[in-house]
């Protein structure tokens, strides 16, 4: 196997392949394979609506956390398919371990798509001998663009990082414009990295980065029944974490990765205009910190405000009391694309639009509050609301 992607990771080839799921005009069937086998780290959906391909996945992982290779398939979510769809994930796998000599079980299904159509069976049955020929040929940018649903364009990262003993690469993708909020991972994501590393750590450092980024954005309130961020490790590099100066760069460089994917995921919001980050800062702990975020960071009032570039504080502070979080009215302050606005329960006297208007031209607006209610923290990114976001959804079934 051969990678022809110098930023992919040490031992991982890719391949896609148009298999006319759904899309006319660009590959739609993405697979992923780990030449050793991977350690895989992996967070799933909460959404009791759990789709096919998750059930399967985490059928696997449970037999072992070793895994060769990830099965990725727009067009059809085969979510809400009952045991049929459990049946065809299945035999998905079954047919291209056959071709990869591998077990079913060594491979992590996943799909993404109008949730109840089930897998078009005749389409991966002549593709999946295809997708395999073309293992190796695929750079990242091609495997990302196969991933895409209403996606506007691939969204990938890399990096590396220096440990004691070698260089060691990390390399992810992820597909998300829509049903984005924070409740796991909120989208598709994979990650690679040929870094040598126990499973236990890996797991909870992703669970980790996951909370920090992923988890940390919100596009319309929504949760996907097909959620999932897979992390393979293949130790190809034979790097491994020496002490904790090892262990922060690899921390450092997953974090990256899911901080820049999460970037773009909201960048790229359906319909969206601006990426809102939504710091809140003196709240009594973090929970409630996130909780005051969360409602501003949802709310479609504060959204189109941003998305008309109006100085709407009103908006903000009225999310805030209804967020749940505990606070004295008069000790919070607001500040919007780094202009104070809101102090001591009163907007501060300012001509207003010829202070904001060159302000929220950008794509990237600050909202700053402080809740003056003890020390907890949380930062929220979350995207505007226009009219483009219901154009798309409400005809994405056709």
């Amino acid at each position: 196997m051969v990678n022809i992607s110098a930023e992919i990771p040490a031992g991982f080839s890719l391949a896609t392949v148009h298999a006319g799921f759904k899309y006319k005009n660009r590959p739609d069937l993405a697979l992923i394979v780990s030449q050793s086998p991977a350690r895989c780290a992996a967070l799933f959906t909460t959404n009791l609506f759990q789709a096919a391909p998750v059930t399967v996945a985490m059928d696997n992982l449970k037999k072992s956390p070793v895994i060769r290779a990830i099965l990725v398939n727009t067009g059809q979510a085969n979510a809400c398919t009952g045991d049929m769809g459990i049946s065809n994930c299945r035999k998905t796998l079954e047919i291209l371990a056959d071709l990869l000599n591998m077990d079913p079980e060594d491979i992590l299904p996943a799909s993404t798509g109008v949730i109840g159509d089930h897998l078009k069976m005749d389409l991966f049955e002549k593709n999946l001998p295809r997708l395999v020929q073309n293992l190796g040929s695929s750079t990242g940018e091609e495997a990302a663009k196969a991933i895409m649903t209403t996606d506007t364009f691939p969204k990938t990262s890399s990096c590396r990082a220096q440990l004691s003993n070698s260089m060691v690469k990390f390399w992810g993708m992820a597909k998300g414009a829509g049903m984005i909020c924070p409740n796991m991972a909120t989208m598709l994501g994979f990650i690679l990295t040929d870094l040598r590393i126990d499973h236990k750590l890996w797991q909870k450092i992703l669970a980790d980065s996951v909370n920090r980024s992923f988890n940390a954005l919100t596009i319309d309130g929504d949760t996907s029944t097909n959620d999932c961020v897979l992390a393979l490790a293949n130790g190809q590099c034979k790097a491994e974490i020496s002490g904790d100066e090892d262990l922060n760069q690899v921390v450092s460089a997953l974090d990256k990765i899911c901080s820049e994917l999460a970037y773009k995921i909201v960048m790229d919001a359906e319909g969206g205009t601006k990426v809102l980050r939504v710091e809140v800062k003196g709240a009594k702990d973090n929970s409630q910190a996130k909780m005051a975020a969360s409602a501003v960071g949802n709310s479609p009032l504060v959204k189109t405000a941003m998305y008309g570039q109006d100085p709407n504080w009103g908006r903000i502070v009225a999310a805030l009391g209804r967020s749940g979080a505990q606070f004295n009215p008069s000790k919070v302050r607001v500040s919007l694309a780094g202009v104070e606005i809101f102090s001591s329960g009163r907007p501060l006297e300012m001509d207003r639009d010829s202070v904001f208007e060159p302000l929220l031209k950008g794509r990237d607006v600050d909202i700053q509050i402080h809740l003056g209610a003890g020390p907890g923290s949380y930062t929220l990114l979350a995207s505007d609301l226009t009219e483009k976001y219901i154009e798309i959804n409400a005809r994405y079934r056709t």
